[in-house]
């Protein structure tokens, strides 16, 4: 059993999915919505981006059969997209990846706000599928991998737990944390991704040229 294993996965399962940094953009696209209606979009989010982590670990290799992709690649190519999404967190700013500005403006207009852009891409956006996909590779190689493949996804339901309890309660944490406190807690969590994505990049690299050496 190894719980390092499984504090590291929620860790960085947390820092991508960023809850407390996503409460700013929720309360400004749930405005003038009623308790009830911000209730069901909390609902909506959860499910939608739970179930999208969930469904990419458990299929994931699935997706890496047909189209060929090799882990070592994936994961030098998802370390380099974690990181460009951590060096934007680091100055505080959501990043394009997890939602465009088209998106944000026409957000208000849609009554499915849970499933677009909130479920999808803001917390369960490239960045959050790309490290799942990443640490199932690592369960898979390691010595207890049913061990590692459930902590994984309890990971993904812890954060969503947490997910949804701050989302329920966003309007008086907004109020209480206010932008800075949000863009601070979002710039620590971009310097600890930035560190897993080159932690990926590089287990990425050596794999790739073991694996080049010995075929």
């Amino acid at each position: 059993m190894d719980l390092a294993f499984a504090i590291t996965a929620f860790a960085a399962i947390f820092a991508i999915m960023n809850p407390p940094g996503n409460i700013p953009v929720f309360v400004a696209i749930t405005e003038g919505y009623t308790t009830e209606q911000k209730n069901r979009v909390i609902r909506k989010v959860c499910i939608v981006a739970g179930g999208i982590l969930i469904i990419f670990g458990l299929f994931g290799n699935l997706i890496f059969d047909l189209y060929g992709i090799t882990i070592p690649a994936f994961k030098i190519a998802g370390g380099a997209l974690l990181f460009s999404i951590a060096f934007t967190m680091t100055k505080g700013q959501l990043t394009k990846s997890k939602m465009t500005t088209e998106e944000e403006e026409e957000a208000t207009e849609k009554e499915e706000v849970g499933v677009v852009p909130l479920g999808i891409p803001l917390f369960a956006g490239p960045g959050a599928i790309t490290t799942v996909m990443i640490y199932v590779s690592y369960a898979q190689n390691s010595s207890d991998p049913v061990f590692d493949f459930i902590s994984i996804f309890i990971g993904i339901i812890v954060t969503v737990a947490i997910s949804f309890v701050m989302l329920k309660y966003a309007d008086p944490l907004f109020k209480r944390m206010g932008r800075s406190g949000t863009m601070a807690f979002t710039r620590i969590m971009g310097l600890l991704l930035a560190a897993m994505a080159v932690e990926f990049m590089l287990s990425g690299t050596f794999e790739a040229v073991s694996n080049y050496w010995t075929a």
